[in-house]
């Protein structure tokens, strides 16, 4: 038996939102994020122990008032990415997903009146290049069924909040939820920047402002949570907020589980903030 499906599993698990980069991320072992993403890897598969991940990625949106979910078990990565060496478009992550925890998201959204449409879709790569280096498929395997949910095509914010609240009694079934995003993200700067290492004035300020509501009491989360964007850094932080919201769904699926930012590390116009709400199981 693998030991990410280990039957002594706890039954509540916590939920992360990873800082997940670019196809060019599976290369950059010297980035500083690189041994972050791995180590909250290793920490899931060797305490976490889920029986399944369900992930919800930045570069899947299906439309407004519907979301997606993939239902099969055998699909083909998605090379949602353009301008990248041929090798990129050769890499490979060994999954599949559940129908069987397909059905209970399913039933658990649309419970709460959340629709919902079902779908045949491999991984974007906003989930599997990411997953490539927190389950490297030779040194840290997941092992355990990936169900892909797709966001709103909205900028909605406590919409997809609500999401996770939907979600969250799956955590109770040995299912992971995780968000994958980043906590700024403003390609536009990023590229501007060109080879200065300035980081932004608002990463800073915007990074901090997000572990403030992340962080707070459950009680208060939700609406410290909506308010972030609507500060006057939001928009230079997240241009659009596809790389925001996931962070979103994760934070609604906490429930009454405090949050807590692992580590952070803010880059030119990017911060690549890791968070995990709930607690981890002492081994």
């Amino acid at each position: 038996m693998s030991k990410s499906s280990d039957s002594t599993a706890p039954t509540r698990m916590p939920v992360y939102s990873m800082g997940i980069g670019g196809p060019n991320f599976m290369e950059a072992t010297e980035h500083p994020a690189y041994a972050q993403l791995a180590a909250i890897g290793q920490e899931i598969t060797a305490k976490v122990r889920p029986k399944a991940v369900v992930v919800f990625s930045a570069h899947w949106q299906e439309s407004p008032n519907v979301i997606g979910i993939n239902v099969v078990e055998k699909t083909d990565l998605i090379y949602d990415f353009n301008g990248f060496p041929r090798h990129y478009y050769e890499y490979d992550y060994p999954n599949r997903g559940s129908p069987e925890v397909a059905e209970k998201v399913i039933a658990k959204l649309e419970a709460t009146g959340i629709k919902v449409r079902k779908v045949k879709r491999g991984l974007d790569h906003g989930v599997w290049a990411g997953f490539m280096v927190a389950f490297d498929p030779k040194k840290n395997p997941l092992n355990v069924p990936i169900v892909q949910v797709s966001l709103f095509d909205s900028e909605d914010t406590d919409q997809h909040y609500r999401i996770g609240q939907a979600l969250e009694s799956l955590r109770d079934e040995g299912i992971l939820i995780v968000g994958a995003g980043m906590a700024v993200h403003n390609l536009r700067d990023y590229r501007r920047a060109g080879a200065s290492a300035q980081v932004m004035p608002y990463v800073l300020t915007f990074d901090e402002s997000l572990k403030d509501a992340a962080t707070s009491h459950p009680d208060e989360r939700r609406a410290e949570m909506s308010a972030l964007m609507e500060r006057g850094d939001a928009r230079e932080a997240h241009p659009t907020l596809d790389h925001i919201l996931p962070m979103y769904v994760a934070a609604g699926a906490a429930g009454s589980d405090v949050g807590e930012q692992l580590w952070t590390f803010p880059e030119k116009s990017l911060s690549w903030a890791q968070y995990r709400f709930g607690s981890v199981p002492l081994s």
